[in-house]
């Protein structure tokens, strides 16, 4: 099943967020006598994020789906608009990749696909509960896994992958909620 740049919008939109660009994600606004602007989310890196994401989607993301990377990529555009998220998500992948560095001798996207599953592993971020302030296992399996999973399953083609018909926040045709159960 093919996820498209599509796929993301509606995702987006089931989560009433709008799709914009991440440009301003990354420069600073004002400036403080240091040269930043005070606020942590002016230093995002969102080529690194992007990176990360996708090579953890690679990973989380069921073999049958393909066309990850313009999927995730689309999905972030609208979802790191919000600075602050995007702050947290930017923190969440630092830890990774620092992890992924120390275990792995590499970035967490150069790894290959069966390091990085094991890295992710490793890091406790397929047990872990997820938790935004809790431990960094707990961070990642929030800012990282399950922000994939949350687009992943709140697209129509995520949701049709999973048996859901029409995801929450989709519209979906009369006919569907008339058929009896097992129809």
């Amino acid at each position: 099943m093919e996820l498209t740049r599509r796929d993301a919008v509606a995702a987006l939109a089931a989560l009433g967020v709008g799709g914009g660009t991440l440009s301003g994600c990354a420069a600073p606004t004002g400036s403080a006598p240091d040269g930043s602007d005070g606020d942590p989310s002016a230093d995002i890196d969102t080529e690194r994020i992007r990176e990360t994401l996708v090579a953890v989607a690679e990973v989380v993301y069921p073999s049958e789906v393909t066309g990850t990377a313009t999927f995730v990529e689309a999905f972030l555009e609208g979802r790191l608009e919000d600075r602050s998220h995007a702050a947290n998500v930017d923190a969440a992948v630092a830890e990774l990749n620092e992890r992924a560095e120390q275990w792995f001798g590499d970035t967490f996207s150069a790894l290959s696909p069966d390091d990085r599953d094991r890295c992710l592993r490793e890091v406790g971020a397929d047990t872990a509960a997820e938790d935004p302030e809790g431990r960094p296992a707990e961070r990642m399996r929030y800012y990282v896994v399950n922000e994939l999973l949350l687009a992943l399953y709140t697209s129509p083609t995520g949701g049709e992958l999973a048996g859901i018909e029409n995801p929450i926040g989709h519209p979906g045709g009369l006919e569907s909620y008339q058929r009896g159960p097992g129809a």
